[in-house]
């Protein structure tokens, strides 16, 4: 049985694991850390408004994580949930959890404070197989300017 839950400090060491593999796997601009993952968790942790982490778990075992943030939109006039990462271990990919995921937040059912008024996700411009995925689920590329 496989489900998405929110994080909690047990899943911690996992979830820091699973983003190191992420970030080797597919790397951003800037490389990321154990301390850095472990200090975003303590935030979370500590500031539940700024977001959250939650874990796919599969018969008892972490098999995948998200981070989900908060970004309220004055022009949408509600809160937006951008899944800023999202993993899922190799062995479990394929199985409609990211889906299931995406389809959880949309609807509102608990793994989210209420149901967004939008989603938001960030993908590298080299991760065809999940920018795929996000295609089929609706999702459409939005050009960003870093400064």
């Amino acid at each position: 049985m496989a489900t998405w839950r929110p994080a909690v400090a047990i899943d911690n060491e996992s979830i820091v694991s699973m983003c190191l593999a992420l970030n080797a796997e597919d790397p951003g601009e800037e490389p990321v850390s154990a301390a850095q993952v472990h200090q975003t968790l303590q935030i979370f942790s500590e500031e539940p408004l700024r977001g959250r982490a939650v874990v796919l778990e599969v018969n008892g075992h972490c098999a995948g994580y998200a981070f989900l943030v908060s970004f309220w939109s004055n022009e949408l006039g509600g809160e937006i949930c951008t899944i800023d990462e999202m993993y899922v271990q190799p062995e479990w990919r394929g199985m409609g959890h990211g889906t299931a995921l995406v389809r959880s937040l949309s609807s509102g059912d608990g793994l989210w404070p209420g149901r967004p008024v939008a989603l938001e996700l960030e993908s590298t411009p080299d991760n065809g197989r999940a920018r795929s995925l996000y295609r089929r689920l609706g999702f459409v590329d939005k050009r960003n300017t870093t400064l």
